[in-house]
């Protein structure tokens, strides 16, 4: 005589602690971001723009050092996002109308808030695209990219002898191009291509010793200049791929009436 025996079923038990390292250095780049808030509304203006470019290095070390070690998470995903809202969107807001909008009353601030906003939506947008959109293309401006382009813009003035606040339009202006940018479709390079980790001529190695000798030697002025030619490069590469894809429809030598037939 035979018993049927049913197996034991295996519950999943959800995991109830966290890697470590990455959170950290993500829970580093929120303080970053927190601190920017609190040097600008004390009008320490030049140490919170540097703040922000701390807060970026950050940014940019969690996740590869959460790929490298094997230890990536939803919740790591998670976090990472809403320290970036606050670190990229919420302090560089307030560092640009603590520092040049104030005295533009309510545009000032609206200003600020737009630009809060729209990396939000740029980040909401990019957490639901990630396993839809190609990796070596951003779909608009990256959030830290905004906000580094502010901070750098901060650090320009101080570099050629500014002190204190300043009014000017442009700075206005400036957060409406890149909210702008955040949110438009206008692609960018992510420097996630992997071809970039082979072997390149000789000469690119060359390029970048001298490029990184010129950002030692002025890194205020290169680093905004290279966060200014990055925020123009979206629009030119997207001009001149509809350009291309224009000449090709142009020669395209099978018609509407070609294909009825």
């Amino acid at each position: 005589m035979t018993t049927d025996v049913k197996p034991t079923e295996k519950k999943e038990t959800p995991h109830r602690g966290v890697y470590l390292l990455p959170n950290l250095i993500t829970a580093g780049s929120l303080f970053a971001g927190f601190y920017v808030i609190i040097l600008s509304a004390d009008g320490n203006f030049e140490r919170a723009a540097w703040f922000i470019l701390v807060s970026g290095i950050l940014d940019g070390l969690d996740g590869k050092v959460a790929r490298l070690t094997g230890t990536t998470s939803k919740f790591g995903v998670e976090l990472d996002s809403l320290a970036d809202l606050v670190a990229f969107g919420v302090a560089p807001g307030v560092l640009m109308y603590t520092w040049a909008l104030r005295g533009f009353g309510k545009l000032g601030w609206l200003a600020a808030f737009l630009f809060v906003i729209c990396g939000a939506l740029r980040l909401a947008r990019f957490n639901i695209q990630v396993n839809t959109v190609e990796s070596k293309r951003f779909v608009g401006l990256p959030i830290p990219a905004a906000a580094g382009i502010v901070a750098t813009c901060v650090l320009l003035f101080y570099e050629l002898g500014g002190s204190g606040t300043v009014r000017q339009v442009s700075i206005m202006l400036l957060l409406y191009v890149l909210a702008f940018l955040m949110v438009s479709n206008i692609s960018y390079y992510s420097f996630k291509d992997p071809e970039l980790f082979k072997r390149q001529p000789f000469f690119f190695l060359v390029l970048g010793v001298v490029l990184l000798i010129v950002i030692v030697a002025k890194p205020v002025i290169m680093l905004f200049t290279i966060g200014c030619i990055y925020m123009i490069s979206g629009p030119l590469w997207t001009l001149k791929r509809k350009r291309k894809d224009k000449a090709i429809d142009s020669m395209d030598p099978v018609g509407d009436e070609d294909l009825k037939l």
